[in-house]
């Protein structure tokens, strides 16, 4: 089969584009004819080395994909069905961009009936990682006020729909390009990240203090967020791996405030199940969108990782 796939770290200009064996599934694994994957920001991750994980090489790198099971040993998948995972080619588990991928069954879920893979692949991980930072880490409830910060990416967006399908009040940040997306996205204010009074617009906005704070830009301005908390309230860490912040310890602990940390990765297999039915819900009634550009080939890997870490806003889909 042709796979994207490294034998060692580093840029882009390691990602080979040739020939892998098929892989064998084991006996708990469904082998998947794979047709379209998505690129996200943690798989340039993986790829660098800058996020520490399992990658035997030669190693297929992508966690998304869309595909067909072409051959199974576990009851509930049959040659034929439509499939989709969003957690491979980490931990040790070779990734989605290859013609064919050997997918444990716990992390492979049935696509809805209707639902094409143009318009599932762009969702897959964002959808989830959004689900999983409100609800799961978050403990968002309905009537909170959130404030999402990076909302015109894939995840942003993601994260400013469903806080506003779960009935909180959202404040977004992003460029002034995103305004109208975010809006359309459920975002109640928006504000451009560069403002040079940014900080005291989100205070104003804030009314009573934010119940959850979501930098997904990875900036963490720690000063601003926990002085615009609410009692009680949690920030959510889950972009900027560089990122060294100072804390205002003081302030964070006599409001009964929290940071947590989120990675998707480190979620387990019935926290992916149960993101991944709110995913077909939302993929079956069509309330989830998300910008994503025109599919290019496979063969184009290293190319769609230069446009990730280049900063594309878009998803970046592959045809395989």
């Amino acid at each position: 089969m042709r796979a994207a796939y490294i034998t060692e770290h580093g840029t882009p200009d390691v990602i080979r584009y040739a020939d892998l064996p098929v892989p064998t599934p084991g006996p708990t694994d469904v082998l998947v004819k794979v047709d379209m994957v998505s690129v996200n920001h943690v798989d340039t991750f993986v790829r660098s080395g800058a996020y520490a994980t399992s990658t035997p090489f030669p190693f297929v790198i992508g966690r998304d994909l869309v595909g067909t099971v072409a051959g199974s040993s576990v009851a509930r998948f049959a040659p034929g069905d439509r499939v989709w995972s969003n957690s491979l080619g980490h931990a040790g588990r070779q990734g989605s961009f290859a013609e064919y991928a050997a997918v444990p069954h716990d992390r492979l879920y049935h696509l809805p009936d209707g639902v094409d893979a143009e318009l599932a692949a762009p969702l897959l991980h964002t959808a989830a990682t959004a689900h999983l930072a409100l609800f799961r880490t978050g403990s968002l409830a309905p009537g909170e006020t959130v404030l999402i910060a990076g909302a015109g990416g894939g995840v942003g967006s993601a994260l400013v729909q469903l806080a506003a399908a779960a009935g909180a009040r959202v404040v977004a940040t992003c460029s002034p390009t995103d305004f109208e997306w975010c809006e359309t996205c459920g975002a109640e204010q928006v504000f451009d990240y560069a403002d040079p009074e940014l900080n005291t617009r989100l205070r104003e906005a804030a009314g009573d203090g934010y119940d959850l704070w979501i930098d997904n830009s990875g900036r963490h301005d720690l000063q601003t967020a926990v002085a615009a908390l609410a009692h009680g309230g949690r920030i959510i860490a889950l972009a900027g791996m560089t990122a060294r912040p100072e804390l205002p310890i003081g302030a964070l602990y006599t409001k009964d405030a929290s940071i947590r940390g989120f990675a998707i990765s480190n979620a387990s297999t019935a926290d992916l199940a149960d993101a991944a039915r709110l995913v077909n819900h939302l993929l079956s009634t069509k309330r989830l969108v998300s910008r994503a550009r025109s599919p290019i080939p496979l063969s184009q890997a290293a190319e769609a990782h230069r446009q990730m870490e280049a900063g594309a806003r878009d998803r970046i889909l592959l045809t395989v």
